[in-house]
C-alpha cells in the first residue's frame, strides 16, 4: 500500500515538469491538488476521501488561478502597445497636413502620418501614439 501513496507524489512530480515545457501555472494548480492527495493518504484517509481532496484543492487552485491577473490574459491591441511598437511614444516633425494625412520624415524614411481622432493640425511636432499597418497614428506633443 505503500506505493500507493507514491503515485500521488509522482503524479504531482510529472504535473510540474509537464508545467515547465508548457508555461501555463494551470498544471501547477493541479499538482497541488496532487500534493493535497498525498497529504490526505498520509494522514490516512480512505482512497475515496484522497481522491475527493485532490479533486476539490484542484479544482480551488484552478478557480483561484482564473480569477487571479496570470489566468485571465488579455489580448493586448499591438498597434497601440508600447511593448510590442517601440515607436510608439516617439516623436516626429510635420510640416505640412492635407485633410489629417501628411508625410513626414521618420527614422531615415519617409512615412504615412495620419491624426488620431479628435487632434488638431495646428501643432508641429507630434508623439506616435499607433501603428496602422504601415502609417504613423499621431497626436499633438503637449
Amino acid at each position: 500500500m505503500a506505493t500507493h501513496g507514491l503515485i500521488w507524489w509522482m503524479a504531482a512530480g510529472a504535473l510540474i515538469v509537464t508545467e515547465l515545457f508548457t508555461g501555463t501555472f494551470y498544471l501547477l494548480m493541479i499538482a497541488l491538488g496532487m500534493i493535497a492527495g498525498g497529504i490526505a493518504f498520509a494522514v490516512g484517509l480512505a482512497l475515496h476521501l484522497q481522491l475527493g481532496v485532490a479533486a476539490l484543492v484542484a479544482l480551488v487552485a484552478v478557480a483561484a488561478l482564473r480569477r487571479s491577473r496570470f489566468g485571465s490574459w488579455k489580448r493586448r491591441d499591438a498597434s497601440r502597445d508600447a511593448a510590442v511598437n517601440l515607436d510608439i511614444g516617439a516623436t516626429l516633425e510635420v510640416a505640412e497636413w492635407r485633410d489629417g494625412r501628411a508625410r513626414a520624415m521618420y527614422r531615415g524614411a519617409q512615412w504615412d502620418v495620419e491624426l488620431a481622432p479628435g487632434e488638431s493640425e495646428g501643432a508641429r511636432w507630434y508623439r506616435i501614439t499607433a501603428l496602422d499597418g504601415n502609417r504613423l497614428v499621431v497626436a499633438a506633443k503637449r
